[in-house]
């Protein structure tokens, strides 16, 4: 595809007193790549895993500070909230249902991929953090081995840190912002946050806190191909695990578009 562009649509707890309990976030993000497999940019400064796995697992960058990150962990909690420590110290974990749609123009062909989101932060291989078990547990079900011999030195750490390493110095730097969607009009208590900042540091601890990779994993996606009225087609791909006999763990479904 032309544009790497997609929309991302996740739950919001909605307040107490409304009569459901979520209502649609959606935003327009930019697809990473699928995780394991990344494609280095020739200026990534970062030291990178070796292909050990590939995937069928999408990828995006955020701040660990948007709301995106909350709705995702919260909506996978059948309490609906996210506890204090988790908040307060733990990025990595999820969960929650989300839907990525993707417009490729060129053929005319709608991608919706409905599946669960996983967040990788920077606690991703603390021991203590069951968020961050999580996370690994469940991604990893959906890496497949493609180099034994390389899964030894393969780190969570320094796949998270090639995906940093892969922004420009400038969108780095945006993890350096003042908190997303606060008032302009509240004074900045971290003297260390403004906007328009350049990052060079792989290892600056501002941006680094607040930089995490968010990792889909599909449970179905839906092609849609609009070429015309009389050519029109939609197809259903349903993962059904491994162990299966359909190729690639995907089942496959033609529907009326």
């Amino acid at each position: 595809m032309s544009s790497q562009e997609f929309v991302l649509s996740s739950l919001h707890l909605a307040p107490s007193a409304s009569s459901i309990p979520y209502y649609p976030r959606a935003r327009t993000c930019i697809f990473r790549g699928m995780w394991a497999e990344l494609v280095a940019h020739r200026l990534n400064p970062a030291e990178l895993n070796e292909k050990a796995y590939e995937s069928e697992m999408l990828t995006m960058t955020t701040d660990a500070r948007m709301e995106k990150l909350n709705e995702i962990i919260a909506s996978a909690n059948e309490n609906n909230e996210i506890d204090g420590a988790h908040q307060k110290k733990y990025v990595s974990g999820g969960g929650g249902p989300v839907e990525a749609v993707f417009w490729a123009k060129d053929s005319r062909t709608q991608w919706r991929i409905k599946g669960k989101a996983f967040v990788v932060g920077n606690d991703i291989e603390d021991e203590n953090a069951a968020g961050a078990k999580l996370a690994r547990d469940e991604i990893q079900k959906g890496m497949r081995v493609v180099e034994t011999d390389k899964i030894c030195k393969w780190s969570w750490a320094r796949e998270l840190t090639a995906h940093f390493g892969n922004l420009s110095p400038s969108m780095r730097g945006t993890f350096k912002n003042p908190i997303p969607g606060s008032p302009i009009t509240c004074p900045i208590e971290d003297k260390r946050l403004w906007l328009g900042q350049d990052v060079y540091d792989l290892n600056d601890s501002v941006a680094r806190e607040n930089f995490c990779t968010i990792v889909i994993k599909p449970e179905e996606v839906e092609q849609l191909s609009l070429t015309g009225p009389k050519t029109a087609r939609r197809w259903k791909y349903s993962y059904v695990g491994a162990g299966t006999n359909d190729i690639g763990n995907w089942k496959t479904e033609e529907l009326w578009p």
